[in-house]
């Protein structure tokens, strides 16, 4: 098939969608107090993602992951529905390039 064709535009798709991608989320609701960040830290780890969770003075829960889309929106659905004791009220998210900056997925204090 000629250059710019179905094939060339299904190859590059595929290419992207194997790309590390970043995450930022911040997650409203009642989300503090309820183990959201160690679950949260639990369910990256289980879905081999880097990177960060925090708690914000506003109340809120901030989430920034690194990996493959794929694992990266499993880890969206479980930000969107949180641990047990959790009530989500939204989420906000952004998406961008992978920055490499993590080793591992860590609560911070």
């Amino acid at each position: 098939m000629r250059e710019g064709g179905l094939d060339d535009k299904l190859l590059r798709m595929d290419r992207n969608m194997n790309r590390d991608r970043r995450l930022v989320a911040i997650v409203h609701g009642i989300v503090q107090g309820v183990f959201f960040r160690y679950n949260t830290r639990l369910e990256a780890s289980r879905l081999g993602l880097k990177g960060t969770v925090r708690n914000l003075p506003d109340g809120s829960v901030e989430v920034i992951a690194e990996g493959p889309a794929d694992r990266l929106e499993g880890l969206l659905a479980f930000l969107r529905r949180g641990p047990e004791a959790a009530v989500v009220e939204r989420v906000d998210t952004s998406w961008e390039e992978a920055t490499g900056a993590y080793t591992d997925f860590r609560i911070v204090y």
